[in-house]
């Protein structure tokens, strides 16, 4: 699975590209988003610097980052994130940020290079909405946001540093979060084990939708959850775009918790017919689509590359 499209939407807003000379939309609908392209006279941060300037730019509720550089692939977004973290003042109810909006026709995920994102977090300590995209040198640093919501970080490997940053994350209001782990082929370091704060249910007691998913240990994920506290107070859980095998699915089906989810999602995996068919049995909605060749010695993530 490739990115071929921006966001659409995000946190409740729809996203709209802009460019010098476009008027801001309405704030009670709309937020934009910023990207250049390669080989584009103008840097991004230039770029930004002109969004500032725009009359009613304080009223600005979200914000989108999309690709940063205008020649190279593998460029830091520091000099976005220091640009961002020095705008607060002027963006005053910034609630919803997306950093990484790119598609694989501007750089493929697993190239892209973030950054400490602290300093951003920091300065915007009322966000509701956080993504971020990339997983290339990313650190959340210790983070302290307790209005968040939502939470989804893409990435085709994660390392385990960002994976504990989040597992001793201060977000008392989390409701929605969502880990793109990857593979140990594009740096996923992680594993089950660093999961375990998370098991209790206590650590993100508002937590209803849990996304643990596109991960080379997808049947341990399934194994742990599948009695875990925190799945009996989910709605939804996703354990899609991994390696997901009857091993994992027979977890899931033996699971006091999940015939009460609303829904299951375990698209992309590599169980069998049959296990597919109880699992896509069960009393809730599931999910099981993109059924892979269970006797395929490659198993792969979804979203490596």
């Amino acid at each position: 699975m490739t990115i071929g499209a921006h966001l659409t939407e995000f946190g409740g807003f729809q996203v709209r590209q802009w460019n010098p000379g476009d008027p801001l939309g309405d704030p009670a609908t709309t937020i934009h988003r910023i990207g250049v392209e390669w080989e584009d006279e103008q840097s991004w941060v230039e770029r930004f610097r002109a969004f500032l300037s725009l009359p009613g730019v304080e009223t600005t509720p979200g914000f989108v980052v999309g690709w940063w550089s205008t020649d190279d692939s593998m460029e830091s977004n520091a000099e976005v994130i220091e640009a961002l973290a020095a705008a607060h003042a002027q963006l005053p109810n910034l609630r919803v940020l997306f950093i990484g909006d790119v598609t694989y026709e501007e750089s493929e995920i697993s190239w892209l290079t973030q950054s400490d994102l602290s300093p951003v977090l920091s300065a915007y300590p009322h966000l509701t909405h956080l993504g971020v995209r990339g997983g290339n040198e990313l650190s959340l640093g210790q983070v302290r946001l307790g209005q968040l919501r939502e939470l989804v970080i893409q990435a085709g490997g994660l390392s385990a540093d960002v994976v504990r940053q989040v597992m001793t994350a201060e977000l008392p209001a989390l409701e929605h979060l969502e880990l793109y782990l990857g593979t140990d082929n594009y740096g996923a370091t992680s594993s089950v084990d660093d999961l375990t704060p998370l098991l209790g249910g206590t650590l993100f007691p508002n937590l209803r939708f849990l996304g643990l998913k596109n991960s080379d240990y997808q049947d341990q994920i399934a194994q742990v959850l599948a009695g875990a506290p925190v799945t009996a107070q989910l709605e939804e859980l996703d354990v899609s775009m991994g390696v997901l095998t009857d091993e994992g699915g027979q977890a899931l089906l033996s699971s006091p918790h999940v015939p009460h989810l609303k829904k299951l999602h375990a698209a992309h995996h590599f169980m069998s017919e049959e296990m597919t068919a109880r699992l896509a049995a069960l009393p809730t909605q599931v999910d099981v689509s993109d059924r892979q060749d269970e006797e395929d010695d490659w198993r792969f993530v979804a979203l490596g590359e």
